[in-house]
């Protein structure tokens, strides 16, 4: 089974792609994963990423699209795969087509904008260890200090109101769009966010028949 899992920034793919992969025994295939295991394996197409990220550019589609086509040759891949964080444009979605990447089902994850910008700007991690806590779902035991280690608990820039706010008109404005591309395809499943992780997974298993 190949699928895409689609979603606005703090929707829950990641953390939905590492179930699905244990349930359908499938890897998940995510971009900063992959450009680490390319530049690090020194492929061709990792050492064109690489040369980009050095001089603090973007890593173009057309190199992001390479290393996804190593990444879905390989053996692990055989019974199909999960890709996380791409597409991201309709450019990418076209590009991954000439490229003969194809999918089964894309699955598209519904949350309202209210609901990620309590979701992340409710998240603290810590400086030290790296545990993560949630204000309201997952506080810790004393306020402000990690349960493991002590450490200080902060908010990283990403989970600030205002970067939230801008992460999600960027999804609006250039993600969004791809759930329109795939359904005109037959293959967009929509699943409604549910009130917790496990029953949004099944919603996302029943949505592939499973």
């Amino acid at each position: 089974m190949k699928l895409i899992l689609l979603g606005a920034p703090g929707a829950g793919k990641g953390t939905q792609a590492d179930i699905l992969c244990k349930e359908l025994d499938i890897p998940t295939i995510s971009t900063g994963n992959i450009l680490r295991a390319a530049i690090k394996a020194g492929t061709e197409t990792g050492k064109q990423a690489e040369a980009y990220m050095k001089a603090g550019k973007l890593v173009p589609d057309e190199v992001i699209i390479g290393i996804i086509h190593d990444r879905v040759a390989e053996d692990d891949c055989k019974n199909g795969y999960i890709l996380d964080g791409v597409p991201r444009t309709i450019a990418q979605a076209e590009s991954l087509e000439k490229a003969g990447i194809v999918f089964d089902d894309v699955i598209s994850i519904e949350i309202s904008d209210e609901v990620i910008m309590e979701r992340m700007s409710g998240r603290r991690v810590c400086e030290h260890c790296g545990a993560s806590y949630h204000l309201v779902a997952v506080p810790p035991k004393q306020e402000g200090i990690c349960d493991k280690c002590g450490g200080k608990l902060i908010q990283r820039h990403d989970d600030e109101p205002e970067t939230v706010k801008h992460r999600l008109e960027v999804y609006h404005q250039e993600t969004e769009p791809l759930k329109d591309f795939y359904a005109k395809r037959g293959l967009l499943k929509s699943v409604e966010n549910q009130p917790t992780v496990a029953e949004t997974s099944e919603a996302i298993l029943r949505a592939l028949g499973r």
